[in-house]
């Protein structure tokens, strides 16, 4: 030991340090081990040492001896009781600058020794021990294994801890935790959701308090600590701290301000809406007048940038724009909401001509755009925004949609071909799927913009010419594999569930509308064939009536039309096909007792009851093209009369009393009626047997009565 002082009083630190080494290895007893350990320490704390001399400590001593010194209860005589483990852990953060050691099992075993120090009260002469820590800490989460290793051993609720008790190096926490969130945000929350509420707490409190830069600041973190979940809005503290963010954004938004203070505020506001829409926002007066101001500064942030667009100007300016588009979101669904709406209808008109003049600018933006730009999230955004005007706002800016749908299809189709060559790569080529930045699906946006333009002739036109109907069957094809990859699911609609009734709704208008088109063009008998194929699986999941009854009846319009296609010659597939259409249709209904009379009344069943506002109209429709179909497929009388259906309807009539059929259902009944009994004697003379003519004067269905009467 007295040889060490020497050294280190010569000043030759490089020196000092060899020989500590060499002491560390050959000592002969704690005494020498500890005064060379000293000056390790105090070599490593002055920061001294390059990456090739702290390995070459950690090559000398290993992890052996500051796991001695952090188990070890008695300090040397006169030292603080924290010693050995101050030193231990001097050590440990020494070794953490090397990424390698960082994240070594010996390192990750600590983390709990490294939680406990971070909550323990930090007397005045140990923070240079919390130094080392979060040290260590910072240099764990940047490992790969780091991140699930912290969740997992209980760090997040030592750092939020920390930071609420504003514990020395809370700000360190603060960082610690943002950096944990960005990577593991779901686990986080999943784990320790009352701890991030507490900081979300404290954080939305100050955001409230605060009067000078501090609030901007806050604005900049606050985004961090508000999951995509449900504690926001079910725990009364997380309805406290939205509560406290309302009143501070207000305050912000309220007053003038300048750019770098707007654009923080509109992240924030946008962050919480897409975390729980327009909740946070009270009801009453001062609320809408809020939503309207947000709405409105929202339009103006993307007219500013897009409408006289500067490359520059909005490459910085992407980030809040993109913020503004979620803002706009919230104010198309606000402005079209009837149950307890927040907007006033005089304030919906204002929006609504506001948001037409933001979406003329995203449009102007998006015509612009060049062929080397269409991978920038960016453009991705701004499709998605106008996807979502498209859906509900059919009138406005027509002109300026039509000129942009060539665009508009190409950058869909552009994306989803990226995304099925994405998708057939083995997984082990992808890497992981969490942010590998896969292409993102735009068709889904922009499908119920499509739906509503293909029921007009330019638009439709348009669509046409630039290859959607192929892009779209595609599309069907490839949502149809996302629904059946995991059968049986109860979730609730999926986003391929969802796609999926729209394509067919698309389809069913242009079936509509371009008869013609469909006999024309082979994309039709494909996606013929693909019907065919998909309702027998679907009809049995009671929980997906909406999809099955959109698949049936585009399936029975289109047989109409190409009926003399290879697909539908009464093929395996095509039977199993009506057979699952006519199930579909015949368990619409049935016979219930009338509380007001003795006789039973026509229902719509049960197991249809909770979606047939949703499929009444398409029931309808595929009752009609049913009847369509009788006289064109040959076998499908026989095999209506094999299903028992026509047996069991006209027992259905004979039963009810006619006054409890509406007029839409008596009408649907006689098409498919008289289609049969001109088509087939077997189905003309079961008819008879039920005393046909009969009823068929009893529900007024002249047109049936005259068939039968006929020879």
């Amino acid at each position: 030991p007295s040889d060490l002082a020497m050294a280190a009083a010569s000043g030759n630190g490089h020196s000092t340090l060899k020989r500590c080494l060499d002491v560390l290895r050959d000592a002969r007893n704690d005494s020498e081990q500890f005064a060379a350990l000293l000056l390790v320490t105090k070599a490593v704390r002055a920061g001294e040492l390059d990456a090739k001399t702290r390995r070459q400590i950690f090559d000398a001593i290993g992890f052996t001896f500051p796991n001695r010194l952090l188990t070890s209860r008695q300090p040397p005589a006169g030292c603080p009781e924290h010693t050995f483990r101050a030193l231990g852990l001097t050590l440990l953060a020494c070794f953490c600058t090397d990424p390698e050691l960082a994240g070594h099992s010996q390192i990750l075993n600590k983390i709990p020794t490294f939680n406990e120090v971070v909550v323990s009260p930090c007397a005045p002469d140990s923070t240079s021990m919390l130094d080392d820590v979060y040290q260590c800490l910072s240099a764990v989460l940047a490992t790969a294994r780091g991140p699930s290793e912290l969740v997992t051993k209980g760090t997040v609720s030592a750092l939020c801890q920390a930071y609420v008790n504003c514990s020395y190096g809370s700000d360190r926490a603060l960082a610690l935790l943002l950096g944990l969130l960005a990577v593991a945000e779901a686990k986080c929350w999943q784990r320790d959701a009352p701890h991030l509420l507490a900081v979300l707490s404290k954080l939305s409190d100050d955001f409230l308090k605060a009067e000078d830069m501090t609030k901007f600041e806050l604005c900049e973190v606050l985004p961090h600590f508000i999951p995509l979940s449900p504690p926001l809005t079910q725990d009364s503290r997380g309805s406290e701290c939205l509560c406290r963010l309302y009143k501070g954004l207000a305050h912000i938004l309220g007053s003038k301000l300048s750019q770098p203070q707007r654009d923080p505020a509109l992240k924030l506001a946008a962050c919480l809406v897409q975390a729980c829409g327009s909740e946070w926002i009270p009801t009453g007066s001062t609320g809408s007048k809020f939503l309207a101001l947000l709405v409105n500064l929202a339009c103006v942030e993307v007219r500013l940038t897009l409408e006289e667009p500067d490359p520059f100007e909005v490459e910085e300016k992407k980030e809040v724009v993109t913020a503004c588009y979620v803002l706009i979101e919230m104010g198309i669904q606000e402005c079209l909401r009837e149950e307890k709406p927040l907007l006033k209808e005089e304030q919906k008109m204002q929006l609504m001509r506001i948001m037409e003049e933001a979406f003329g600018a995203v449009i102007f933006y998006l015509r612009q755009v060049k062929q080397e730009e269409l991978q920038d999230p960016f453009i991705f955004a701004s499709v998605r925004v106008l996807g979502a005007w498209m859906a509900e706002e059919t009138s406005s800016l027509k002109q300026e949609i039509c000129e942009l749908l060539p665009f508009l299809v190409h950058y869909a189709k552009k994306l989803f071909k990226e995304g099925s060559a994405a998708a057939s790569l083995p997984q082990a080529e992808l890497g992981s799927t969490e942010g590998s930045g896969l292409p993102q699906d735009a068709l889904r946006f922009l499908l119920p913009g499509f739906c509503h333009l293909t029921a007009e002739d330019r638009p439709r036109d348009i669509l046409i010419s630039e290859g959607a109907p192929a892009l779209l069957c595609e599309y069907f094809l490839r949502q149809w594999e996302v629904l059946t990859s995991a059968p049986g699911s109860l979730a609730p609609l999926t986003s391929a569930e969802m796609s999926l009734q729209t394509v067919c709704g698309i389809f069913l208008n242009l079936v509509v509308t371009a008869p013609d088109l469909v006999r024309q063009d082979k994309t039709f008998s494909s996606m013929m064939d693909m019907l065919l194929k998909s309702l027998p699986l679907l009809l049995p999941q009671k929980d997906r009536l909406v999809l099955t009854a959109n698949v049936a009846t585009l399936g029975l319009m289109m047989a109409r039309i190409l009926v003399n296609s290879a697909v539908l010659q009464g093929s395996p597939s095509a039977r199993e096909f009506f057979g699952a259409a006519i199930r579909f249709l015949s368990q619409a209904h049935t016979a219930q007792a009338d509380p007001g009379s003795d006789s039973l009344a026509a229902a719509v069943s049960p197991a249809y009851a909770s979606a047939w506002e949703d499929i009444r109209e398409l029931w309808l429709l595929g009752m009609q093209a049913l009847a369509g179909c009788v006289p064109r497929v040959p076998w499908l009388p026989q095999a209506l009369l094999q299903t028992r259906w026509l047996e069991d309807l006209l027992e259905f009539l004979t039963r009810v009393a006619p006054a409890s059929v509406d007029f839409e259902l008596i009408a649907a009944f006689q098409g498919v009626l008289v289609e049969l009994a001109r088509a087939s004697r077997p189905c003309r003379d079961m008819i008879l047997s039920h005393h046909g003519g009969e009823w068929a004067n009893l529900y007024g269905m002249a047109a049936l009565e005259q068939c039968l009467s006929e020879q």
